[in-house]
Parts: C-alpha cells; structure tokens; sequence
C-alpha cells in the first residue's frame, strides 16, 4: 500500500528560505534607520504574502476532508471481528517491495 501526502501534492507550494531572510532583515534596518534620524515613533506595517492565502485555503480544505473512508474501516473492522477478513500475502509483500524501491529511488546520496 502505498500512502501519498496528499497535502503536500495539493498544495504545489514552495519556500525560497534564502531569498526570505534578507528581503525581512533589509527592510528591518531602514525602518529602523528612518525611526533614528526622524525620531518619531516606529510604525509596523504587515504584508501578507500570496503564500498566506494558499496556506489558508489548503488548511479549508484539510478540516473539510476526512484522513479515511470511515465506512471501509467499519466494514473492515466487522469483517476482522467475524472471522471474515482475509489477508492476502502477495499483495502485502507486494506493496512492501514497492514502498522500498519508491524510498530508495528518491534518497539522495
């Protein structure tokens, strides 16, 4: 079995953390530089990004959806419980096997 983040291939998103950092730190020291030589008092603006939307139209959609199928767990769950389910050993190692080649292709060295 396979399990995919879902939240993650939904959302396509992507941080430039380098480009992040000095675009906050330049615009800290002229505000500050402007607050010494005027004197007056600081004033904060906040800029929300476009990112911030995103991120607060993928956290809708995560609270909208259920993490699994509560029906199929049930019926799993009954059919465990009678004696019904049955494991396929096949699959399984099946699934494991592809799990690993999927882990090892994507490690980098």
């Amino acid at each position: 079995m396979k399990i995919n983040d879902s939240i993650k291939n939904s959302a396509g998103l992507g941080v430039d953390k380098a480009g992040a950092g000095k675009a906050d730190s330049a615009a800290a020291k002229k505000a500050q530089a402007e607050v010494a030589s005027t004197g007056a008092k600081a004033v904060e603006n906040v800029t929300l990004s476009p990112l911030s939307a995103q991120l607060k139209s993928l956290e809708q959609k995560v609270a909208s959806s259920s993490a699994f199928d509560v029906q199929k767990v049930d019926a799993i769950k009954s059919a465990i419980a009678s004696g019904q389910f049955k494991v396929d050993a096949e699959k399984v190692a099946d699934g494991l096997i592809s799990s690993v080649k999927d882990l090892l292709t994507t490690q980098k060295p």
